[in-house]
Order: structure tokens, then C-alpha cells, then sequence
């Protein structure tokens, strides 16, 4: 039920940091209107008077269908909750305000990848094609009536209701997706890092290649000390002592005009983002790209540093282990790909153009 009220009337409470509201801005609330103590990405539309409106309820496609995002729930019994058995993608769905529509990144590549997991994971009933999937997700963008930058997160998990069973071949499969609002993933514009005393899990041990949830813990155990000592960012090294990747992105470094970042092999995910980054790096910057591996005290001395991701972006690192990175600032090669990035995840630059999906949320009116 839509409802209007003034803020003074009634308690809204922020849960990200909000610039000043605009027409259609997006936000984390905790409603205590209706439904109680809920919290919902919905869009705001200030009044010069105070007042605010809840556009709409989001919506989750869950159980084959599309429903409202509070509906979508599991077991307390659900397999995937007690052992991580789930696989899931970040996908960007970034606003043009000129087109007045959003442009999903890559999704065909994100699904390509999640059908790998889907493999591994051996998830036999889903049968969905990365094509489908991605039709899917047009259409949650499309009645969700978003109009701003969108962090979309599929997932495949299993669903069995059963604990104490570890043969993966006898659990049920399910899929869902959800998006929500979403701005900047990392808290500054130049990282200060710091390498990790977690090491990167290896080939052997879990598939680093496909974005198993149990495998994030070892992210989140290096992402919250780094945090908690006073970085933003943590970066691991794998069994070898080579450099991985950060908790949740892929790493580049420059060294004499060349763009260098670790192989497959040394336990990174395949970024959808890094094989951008490398292809935008070849073919509009005219740079020699290597993948090899990299050494910690490489970083160190590199001209620059950046690590990347559908979440992160390109964002540069400006100090590692408490030295700087050249002098400490966003180099000019990481500027000029993160200045062309964000031209391209928007449908802006017509070359790469087909990396866009473009979805137009119901309702919407084009930017005049």
C-alpha cells in the first residue's frame, strides 16, 4: 500500500550514507509505516513540502516467478544455508539519464560464468541458458521501475530441506534473482591496502574460477581485518607467495607502459570486468597487456595499481602495506580506463555498445 507522510510525522531511518534526495533517488529504508521494521530499496520522491512517497515494493523473481522481494524466502533446513552450497554473479545495471533506460553490463558473460558453477556444483535441474537468464533479468530491472545504478544478484543455490548430506547429486536446485539500488562498493576513491595474513584458496581446494558462496569466507576473513587495522582493501597471495587478487576484485599493476595482472592460474576469478579492462587497455589505450605472475614487492615498486570488479569498478591503489604506490595518487592510465569505463557500462561509447542490455523500467519517462 503506497503511503505519503511527512519525515517530521514519521520515522524513516537512512541505512547508507545519502547525499541530499533528488526526484527518483534510491535508498535503503527501515519502514515503520507498513509493513513493521522491514527493510526495502525503494525510490523517493521529495516534495518541496518535506514529504516523501514509496514509489513501490521491489520484487525478486524466486520459486519460478516473480513476487515481492519480502515473500522470497527459504527454510530455516535449507542445504545451502547450513554448507554454502550456492553460486551466485554481481551484475551492474548502470542508469542513463539521457536514454532513460539502464544499461545491464555483460550479462550474457556473468551467466556464462554461473553455468560453469552450475556445473560444478553439479545442479543438474537447472536448466536455464545464459540468454534466458539474462531475459530474466531485463524484465525483474523492468518491473522493479528503477531509475538509477542497480547491483543485480543472481543466484543458484541448494534448496533441499535436509542437513548432514554432502553428495550434492541427491539435493534439489533452485534459482532466484534479486537487485536493489546500489552507488560505490568501496569507500574511497584511492585505496590504501594492505596484503593479507589469509592466503588465497587454491585449485585443489575449492574452484576459485566460479563465485562459490562458500569460498567467499575467505574473502570476508580478509576483507574485515584489513577494514578493522584501518585499510580499505585487503589484497592475498596465493600458496606460491604470488599476488591473487583482492577480497572481492581483480588486481592490475603498470609497470613501463605495460598492464600487468596474474594469470588464471594463480587463483583468480575470471572477471568480467578484468577481460574489459584488458580489452580497453588494448584497443583504445594501444598497451601491451601480459598476464604473468606477480610478486608482493612488484607493487610495491609499480608505476600504478588498480583493482577492478563489477561491484568496484576500476579503483586505484594508492598505498600498500603503508608505502605508496608511486606518489599515492590515481595514475593516469588507471584514470583514462576508468574515465572510458564508465562511458561504456552506460551504452555511451557505440563500439561497445552490444556489451549493453538495455532495460527501460515500466512507466518510465525519457529525459526531455
Amino acid at each position: 500500500m503506497l503511503k505519503i507522510c511527512k519525515v517530521s510525522e514519521v520515522r524513516i531511518r537512512l541505512l547508507t550514507k545519502q547525499p541530499a534526495l533528488a526526484h527518483g533517488d534510491a535508498i535503503m529504508v527501515r519502514s515503520l509505516i507498513e509493513p513493521e521494521n522491514v527493510t526495502l530499496p525503494v525510490f523517493l520522491r521529495p516534495s518541496s513540502g518535506g514529504s516523501i512517497m514509496a514509489e513501490q515494493t521491489p520484487l525478486a523473481y524466486f520459486g519460478g516467478k516473480f513476487i515481492p522481494v519480502t515473500d522470497a524466502k527459504v527454510g530455516i533446513m535449507t542445504h545451502a544455508l547450513h554448507y554454502g552450497t550456492a553460486l551466485f554473479e554481481g551484475i551492474r545495471a548502470n542508469w542513463n539519464e539521457e536514454e532513460g533506460k539502464s544499461f545491464i553490463f555483460r550479462p550474457i558473460e556473468h551467466y556464462q560464468r554461473m553455468a560453469d558453477g552450475i556445473k560444478v556444483l553439479r545442479m543438474s535441474s537447472l536448466r536455464l541458458t545464459p540468454e534466458e537468464m539474462t531475459k530474466l533479468t531485463v524484465e525483474l530491472v523492468e518491473r522493479n521501475n528503477y531509475r538509477g545504478d542497480m547491483y543485480i544478484r543472481p543466484i543458484a543455490f541448494k534448496s533441499a530441506q535436509k542437513v548432514a548430506n554432502l553428495k550434492l547429486h541427491e539435493l534439489e536446485d533452485d534459482f532466484a534473482i534479486i537487485a536493489q539500488p546500489f552507488g560505490a562498493y568501496l569507500d574511497a576513491s584511492v585505496l590504501r591496502c594492505v596484503i593479507s595474513s589469509w592466503q588465497r584458496i587454491d585449485e585443489n581446494m575449492i574452484p576459485p574460477r566460479v563465485k562459490l558462496s562458500a569460498l567467499y569466507v575467505n574473502s570476508i576473513l580478509a576483507k574485515t581485518d584489513a577494514v578493522l587495522a584501518g585499510y580499505d582493501e585487503a589484497i592475498l597471495l596465493n600458496s606460491k607467495g604470488f599476488v591473487s587478487e583482492g577480497s572481492g576484485e581483480n588486481l592490475f599493476m603498470v609497470k613501463n607502459n605495460e598492464l600487468i595482472t596474474p594469470p588464471l592460474s594463480d587463483g583468480i576469478l575470471p572477471g568480467v570486468t578484468r577481460s574489459t579492462v584488458m580489452q580497453l587497455a588494448r584497443e583504445e589505450l594501444h598497451m601491451a597487456v601480459a598476464e604473468r605472475s606477480v610478486g608482493r614487492t612488484e607493487l610495491y615498486l609499480a608505476d600504478e595499481v588498480f583493482l577492478s570488479g563489477t561491484a568496484a569498478h576500476p579503483t586505484a591503489v594508492g598505498e600498500l602495506d603503508n608505502r605508496k604506490i608511486a606518489d599515492g595518487k590515481i595514475g593516469p592510465v588507471t584514470k583514462r580506463l576508468q574515465d572510458l569505463y564508465f562511458q561504456v557500462i552506460r551504452g555511451k561509447v557505440a563500439k561497445y555498445r552490444q556489451w549493453c542490455v538495455a532495460a527501460v523500467p515500466s512507466g518510465a519517462v525519457r529525459a526531455k
